[in-house]
């Protein structure tokens, strides 16, 4: 099952890993992310931070077999310091939608992409 969470704003430093988490390769979203966030400060780096924290969480889960979930509850509350939206992208959604696919799965929570500004 795919779900989606729009990110029209997001800048294309952290397009690269939303493409990646899109097709399940959450580690690799993780990394791509982790070097915008080593430079980020404040709360761009709660949310970067966020949404590494969700990517491996999806990646403990699917590809060790982790039942702890102990990564989205530290992404939680990173979250819970942020807007209901940021950077385009409907936070409560995607925390919903990454924990439904943690519980099954399959699941793909999506970050859809608006195009590229041109």
């Amino acid at each position: 099952m795919y779900w989606t969470c729009y990110a029209a704003a997001m800048r294309e430093e952290l397009r690269r890993g939303a493409r990646l988490f899109n097709e399940g390769q959450w580690w690799e979203a993780h990394e791509a992310w982790e070097a915008e966030w080593l430079r980020a400060s404040g709360t761009e780096r709660q949310y970067i931070q966020a949404l590494i924290l969700l990517a491996a969480s999806l990646h403990k889960r699917w590809a060790h077999g982790s039942l702890s979930h102990r990564n989205f509850y530290k992404a939680e509350k990173y979250l819970d310091a942020l807007p209901a939206e940021y950077d385009g992208l409907d936070l409560g959604r995607l925390r919903a939608e990454v924990w439904a696919a943690l519980q099954a799965a399959g699941q793909l929570p999506q970050i859809e992409l608006a195009p590229s500004p041109a």
